[in-house]
């Protein structure tokens, strides 16, 4: 005796689609993936990397990096060969008796920012400062030699 199965059509999920071929992108770029331990909830916890303003006037370059919940000694600023370079870590906390973490969105772990000076920046006389959670950096620009008018006598 043979039995009668029902055809039932595949259907096809964009959403779910989209969601594997993010995951395939991540993997093929070393990003790591987070999953709640319920398997409801999938987050992709991206690298870290602050967000920066970056301002001029007629007197200086200022730079203005977000670094929230960040020790003002895990913070390194260098400038090397006309880059500037910003690099840092915001530690992660870690989970103690009688406290436990619902949902972790924040990105933690070592970061780097880098910038290429404008020619007229004056090197010697940048200065940075922290307040707050932002660090700000002060690109002074260097002083342009005002034009002289020389004389030519005509002979």
């Amino acid at each position: 005796m043979s039995a009668v199965l029902r055809w039932a059509p595949v259907r096809w999920d964009a959403f779910k689609e989209m969601e594997d071929i993010g995951e395939r992108f991540n993997r093929l770029v070393g990003r790591r993936e987070s999953r709640r331990e319920s398997g409801q909830e999938t987050m992709r916890v991206a690298d870290w990397i602050p967000t920066v303003d970056i301002l001029e006037d007629d007197k200086e370059f200022l730079i203005k990096a977000e670094l929230p919940e960040v020790d003002k000694k895990d913070v390194k600023v260098t400038i090397q060969q006309g880059v500037l370079t910003i690099q840092g870590e915001r530690k992660q906390e870690k989970e103690e008796d009688g406290k436990r973490f619902h949902r972790v969105e924040r990105s933690y772990g070592t970061f780097v920012r880098s910038f290429t000076l404008p020619e007229d920046v004056d090197e010697s006389k940048l200065r940075a400062e922290f307040k707050d959670g932002v660090l700000m950096i002060h690109l002074p620009k260097a002083e342009r030699p005002k034009p002289q008018a020389v004389e030519i006598k005509v002979a």
